[in-house]
């Protein structure tokens, strides 16, 4: 949301969907949170009186607000809050999203929005929602997980996020030495059990329990789906390092526009899809993807000139393709999953996202993304890229070292570490590893057979596409 928009939403006044408040006091704004989660969604606007003046509020009070309705909101929902300066003044602007695990408590009470007032919920309110939660069927991410906490679970997936939630300031954890206290803390565990969410989320390999979480990624030589392909991965791992590499794929194998810096005889190199599109997309592939479905999935198709992510399920209740681009409440389909996402700064707010993509590919010179919804295939995105990029060069293959080529040369087959520093005639295997073995995995020369468990007794390493090619041009130049 830009300023623009805020004034705008001022423009509305008071409504069943916006609430001003004058100050930014977490006992008056958090009611106001729980009513919006309780009554289909909302705005809060902290710093406009009851008028639509703008007052202000002081900018060193966000966190200390964003901390309370945390501790005092109950069950745990993604709310985000951001600053904007109207007429040189801080301004709060909350904005709560459809809550889906009705009802909701701030500081023991249930509210609901009624008109455009907040007011405590009735014995008959809370009745109908307590009735209709038994009668909906429990959400997929909230369902126990067959993983074992002990076992399977990622921990240094669960440490990253704890930095990322505290870098931003977006979390507070009870203690983040305990780590059933943060899983519970991001409602991701119950009586010592980790939910599927959490599973998706930190588990070494959640598609050894649900298959359907792999992400299928494709690079096709023509604009025809066939079985002539330059690349393809099946990806498999928690969902963070599963993102980071379907968006490493995506730019390895999309081509690179070149210009001239104005005044300056430097060219420069500029992916034909904004990054930030591309990587917002992706985002919300993970975040609002039907995961239940056991047929579904993500898939990612690169063409040579465009570009398909697909997930599985439809748009959300009351979500069009044609409502996309324009301001909405958001409805999640998984909130514990995309709390995490927000947390972590991935998902800058609920139902954000959209506007952008299309604004970057419209300053990069390209058509408007499309999207599709279908009950049988899913939501789909598609880049389309100028036809310009006909004689553009696919994006470079990373520069690999001396020691990543000579161990990427050794891999004619499948090898474990005992062979590779055998044939290197390397005794130190802490030299073996910083030195040879981590660099190509960095630059996705070498991969593992076993990825879901790094340190298992019958790893081997074998050499990827990427390998193969950094292989072929360094004895290109070595016979040129």
């Amino acid at each position: 949301m830009n300023q623009h928009k805020i004034r705008k939403l001022l423009l509305l006044g008071e409504s069943q969907r916006i609430e001003y408040k004058a100050s930014a006091k977490s006992s008056l704004v958090g009611r106001d949170v729980c009513g919006f989660l309780n009554s289909g969604g909302g705005y809060v606007v902290c710093g406009v009186d009851d008028n639509g003046n703008i007052s202000g509020v002081d900018n060193d009070s966000l966190e200390m607000l964003e901390k309370q309705i945390h501790e005092k909101l109950s069950p745990k929902a993604l709310v985000s809050v951001e600053m904007y300066i109207l007429e040189n003044k801080p301004v709060f602007v909350l904005e709560v999203p459809s809550g889906k695990d009705l009802p909701y408590a701030f500081q023991d009470t249930i509210y609901v929005r009624s008109g455009s007032t907040t007011k405590k919920a009735d014995v008959e309110t809370i009745r109908d929602m307590v009735m209709r939660r038994q009668i909906e069927p429990e959400r997929w991410e909230r369902r126990f997980s067959m993983a074992e906490l002990n076992s399977d679970l990622d921990r240094a997936e669960v440490s990253a996020t704890i930095r990322d939630a505290q870098k931003v300031h977006r979390a507070f954890f009870r203690n983040t030495e305990n780590l059933v206290d943060v899983l519970e803390d991001l409602s991701l565990a119950r009586y010592g059990r980790l939910t599927q969410g959490g599973d998706v989320l930190f588990a070494s390999n959640p598609a050894l329990r649900f298959p359907q979480l792999r992400v299928r990624a494709i690079c096709y030589q023509s604009d025809k789906t066939g079985d002539t392909f330059s690349d393809m991965k099946s990806l498999e791992g928690p969902l963070h390092k599963v993102f980071e590499q379907a968006f490493a794929f995506i730019v390895r194998n999309t081509q690179t526009r070149s210009h001239f810096r104005k005044g300056t005889t430097q060219r420069e190199d500029i992916p034909v899809y904004p990054e930030f599109a591309v990587r917002e997309a992706l985002i919300n592939a993970f975040a609002h993807r039907d995961y239940s479905a056991p047929s579904g999935g993500i898939d990612i198709h690169v063409y040579p000139h465009h570009m398909d992510i697909r997930n599985s399920g439809t748009l959300p209740d009351g979500v069009t393709i044609e409502s996309l681009s324009k301001p909405h409440i958001s409805v999640l389909r998984n909130p514990d999953i995309a709390h995490v996402l927000y947390l972590r700064g991935f998902m800058e707010k609920a139902g954000r996202g959209i506007s952008q993509i299309i604004k970057e590919c419209n300053e990069a010179g390209l058509p408007a993304p499309t999207w599709i919804s279908s009950d049988n295939i899913g939501v789909t995105i598609t880049f389309t890229a100028p036809q310009a990029t006909t004689q553009a060069t696919p994006q470079a293959t990373p520069q690999a070292t001396p020691q990543a080529l000579r161990l990427v040369a050794l891999l004619d087959h499948e090898k474990s570490a005992t062979e590779l520093m055998e044939a290197l005639h390397i005794k130190d295997r802490k030299h073996f590893r910083d030195a040879f073995l981590q660099p190509s995995l960095n630059g996705n020369f070498v991969e593992m057979t076993i990825p879901e468990k790094p340190s298992s007794p019958l790893q081997k390493y074998r050499m990827t596409e990427t390998g193969r090619i950094a292989f072929k041009i360094s004895r290109a130049q070595q016979q040129g």
